[in-house]
């Protein structure tokens, strides 16, 4: 008898045998990390009470001082119900095609709208990316007076910035939990800067007061420091535990390449960042495509999740930051009165 047909006799269900979890034929790409993007962590119950006792200590025991002593004069302007209830900022900072709307994208698994990407300077306003249950762009004029958004007080830096300010609302599940700030590309030139119509390491810095973390973006081929970058790193002093460094498109390197980039980083970090802690530097190309070189897979991996854990933990941490921020509000307007 012919070993083939006595085997099938024996084990018929071993010849018929088909795997019941076939692999898919198009896998989807690694770093693509659907998973970890949409599964935000939600506040806890607690939450809401916090924000509401917040709400009426300011009320009772800050706000009257400070109109006594007409604080939002010199400082900033009174808070509203909307600054408590507003979601946790991410705010991205980084100099021109450094791939911060390509991160937002990155997040959002989608494109929103009014967006520009390419390797010229595209993005020429702040853009608010905001959940909205349909697509639009909403102006920055409009913005700065609606009750239910907190930017009122950025009209103190005058219609010049509004016109360089505008909303985009979009479907997304991470933006039930989180706004992200898209900042214009520093630029590196000294006539670009006075070509400005406004202040922008002073509007940097009111959305980095308001901001949960900072994401200060840099090309693997650029790690030049601006003057103007630098002023707006300056701008951040105060909020070093919301600062993050993300080195971006690091993909496109080897290894080798990869160390000397990062030792580059860090030294010209080094005479900016006037801190004795080392800062914490992300490496990965988060962009949505496949990654360009295959040797450090597993270290991009493993840095995208490290700073997707970061990003998923801010709405339950968002009430340590807002208690956190109005103790130190209240301690300047005691020194102010």
């Amino acid at each position: 008898m012919d070993f083939t047909d006595s085997h099938q006799e024996l084990y018929p269900q071993v010849s018929n045998f088909q795997p019941t979890n076939p692999q898919p034929t198009n896998p989807q790409p690694t770093n693509a990390l659907p998973k970890i993007v949409r599964e935000m962590s939600k506040p806890p119950e607690s939450y809401y009470t916090v924000i509401e006792g917040l709400k009426r200590i300011y009320k009772k025991k800050i706000l009257p001082v400070e109109e006594r002593y007409r604080f939002g004069d010199f400082h900033s302007a009174s808070l509203r119900d909307c600054d408590f209830d507003a979601k946790p900022m991410v705010l991205l900072l980084g100099q021109y095609s450094t791939g911060k709307t390509s991160f937002i994208e990155f997040m959002l698994e989608r494109a929103f709208p009014g967006q520009r990407i390419g390797p010229e300077p595209t993005t020429d306003r702040f853009v608010a990316i905001m959940y909205g249950e349909e697509d639009r762009v909403i102006p920055g004029n409009a913005l700065s007076v609606d009750a239910n958004k907190p930017f009122n007080g950025l009209n103190k830096f005058g219609t010049a910035f509004l016109s360089k300010f505008e909303s985009s609302e979009c479907r997304s599940p991470i933006l039930e939990h989180v706004t992200f700030i898209d900042t214009p590309g520093v630029l590196s030139g000294e006539k670009q800067r006075i070509d400005r119509a406004y202040d922008f390491t002073s509007v940097c810095a009111w959305f980095a007061e308001r901001s949960d973390i900072i994401l200060l973006l840099f090309d693997a081929h650029k790690l030049d420091i601006s003057d103007e970058f630098k002023r707006a790193i300056e701008t951040l002093k105060g909020h070093d535990d919301k600062i993050r460094v993300v080195l971006n498109k690091a993909d496109s390197i080897g290894s080798q390449q990869l160390m000397r980039v990062y030792g580059a980083l860090m030294w010209s970090l080094g005479k900016v960042v006037r801190s004795p802690e080392v800062m914490r530097v992300y490496i990965g190309s988060f962009l949505d495509r496949p990654f360009l070189n295959k040797e450090n897979e597993k270290l991009f991996l493993a840095e995208a999740n490290d700073l997707l854990r970061d990003l998923r933990e801010l709405p339950r941490n968002s009430a340590v930051r807002k208690v956190n921020e109005l103790v130190k509000r209240a301690r300047l307007v005691k020194v102010h009165g």
